[in-house]
């Protein structure tokens, strides 16, 4: 169920926290051996987070929609006494002793973690197949990946082991997993969510979000971690708007911006099919589409790829140089090419970083969102190392990432909802993108979109087994 449905009934006690958290923590026991969605599963601690949510609601202290709901945090939030490994082998046992700014949030909002959700190695990659935790498994196709690099979240979502769960997005890796798992995943701007006691992979890059089975509950995780966290340098102390979401929305008056170069190019046909349709249903709810011209989006993808290669690198200097066999061959192979990059390159960079930015942040005074697709193409094979596209084949992870990551430069929030299947039955996600410090217009359209399809109401075979 999703959480309002779920939280209703926690509220008028026709559902027990307790009772809720053994249910999922069974589902998760019977479905670890076949997904590997969770590196670390918080059986006690979670039992004991439910039982004083329970004891809270009865005495009538109700904390609100989170009240109860169990979650599953991506394994770089920093959790006290639980060990945090960012699914490393350096950090296999390593516990923190404080909490991450959003896992303080959550427990405040009564939330209950169940586990610790498994990634790619260092969030540094978008497969979800780690070779020291084993390869996450996409709960439509369990021979395919989940995406990454928050794979373990949106793979325990999908498939019922939780209510919703957090993930991050450095180079679209909260939209990426949200699209092939069939689920709505927020990036929201940057700053505006705390990264305090979150394990850093870019610096300039890394945001935190939640997933959802709805927009709806989307909202109401981001509602509860949003906000200024001083403890946290790139906070931004921005005003927010309470997004509205009502039962049956429209989009009258609204103009939704559609790309007529790059983000519909070298697609595969059925993702563009879908991603087309999902077009005409905005327009139906009375958006107005206003073709536009993004700026060179594939010259973007290598300054951001640049950018992030540096500042990864910085992040695992010394560890990298003292214990160079811990790191997997795929993650290595990338730091190493960070350290060659010139610090002059790297400014260079961050100079037509923020001409890039300029034009998007532009294109958005003539739009309220864009519209486009998620990804290129569906979830590929575990051990697939090209897809074909377009009659040639390309790199797995280059074809993930070529619609998402020249974004994260310009720290906008950014929405991914379900909106559609290929014949395969694996999912299709519809990228939004909207203006900066906005979630709330991002949310509404989202939303509408939502309220008038049926995609969000699937779930794969093994939710329900």
């Amino acid at each position: 169920m999703a959480i309002q449905e779920t939280s209703q009934r926690i509220q008028s006690g026709e559902i027990s926290p307790v009772e809720l958290t053994r249910q999922t923590l069974d589902r998760i026991a019977k479905l670890q051996p076949v997904l590997n969605a969770y590196i670390t599963v918080t059986s006690d601690h979670a039992l004991e987070q439910a039982r004083r949510a329970e004891a809270e609601i009865r005495s009538g202290e109700y904390r609100g929609p989170l009240h109860g709901i169990p979650y599953a945090a991506k394994d770089l939030f920093y959790t006290k006494g639980i060990r945090t490994t960012v699914g490393a082998k350096f950090l296999s046992d390593f516990v923190p002793d404080f909490d991450a700014g959003v896992i303080e949030k959550l427990n405040e909002a009564g939330a209950v973690l169940v586990g610790k959700a498994g990634l790619h190695e260092c969030a540094f990659g978008i497969t979800s197949t780690n070779p020291h935790y084993g390869a996450i498994r996409n709960p439509w196709d369990t021979d395919r990946i989940p995406g990454g690099s928050s794979g373990g979240s949106t793979s325990a979502l999908a498939s019922g082991q939780c209510l919703f769960s957090l993930g991050s997005d450095t180079g679209g890796s909260i939209r990426i997993p949200a699209s092939l798992c069939g689920l709505v995943g927020l990036k929201p701007s940057f700053g505006r969510v705390s990264r305090y006691g979150v394990y850093p992979l870019g610096h300039t890059l890394d945001t935190t979000g939640p997933f959802g089975l709805t927009v709806r509950d989307t909202a109401s995780v981001y509602q509860a971690l949003a906000g200024f966290d001083s403890r946290d340098p790139s906070s931004a102390d921005e005003p927010d708007r309470t997004p509205v979401l009502p039962a049956e929305p429209r989009l009258d008056g609204r103009k939704v911006g559609v790309p007529r170069n790059f983000y519909f190019e070298h697609l595969d046909t059925e993702v563009e099919a879908a991603v087309r349709k999902a077009l005409q249903v905005l327009e139906e709810l009375g958006a107005a589409l206003v073709e536009i011209e993004v700026p060179d989006i594939e010259e973007f993808n290598q300054v951001v790829r640049l950018i992030l290669l540096a500042e990864a690198s910085s992040v695992h200097h010394r560890r990298l140089r003292e214990r160079r066999e811990d790191y997997g061959g795929d993650v290595r192979a990338l730091l190493d090419q960070g350290r060659l990059i010139p610090a002059t390159d790297y400014l260079d960079a961050q100079r037509r970083r923020r001409e890039f930015n300029a034009a998007f942040y532009q294109l958005l005074t003539q739009v309220d969102v864009i519209a486009a697709p998620s990804i290129a193409v569906t979830a590929a094979k575990i051990g697939q190392s090209t897809v074909r596209v377009g009659g040639r084949d390309e790199d797995v992870r280059l074809a993930m990432t070529r619609l998402s990551r020249a974004l994260n430069m310009t720290g906008l929030p950014l929405l991914s909802v379900p909106c559609g299947f290929s014949s395969a039955g694996l999912p299709i996600g519809l990228q939004l993108i909207g203006g900066l410090f906005d979630e709330a217009t991002l949310l509404e359209a989202g939303h509408s979109y939502e309220q008038a399809t049926e995609w969000h109401t699937k779930r794969p075979a093994i939710a329900s087994g």
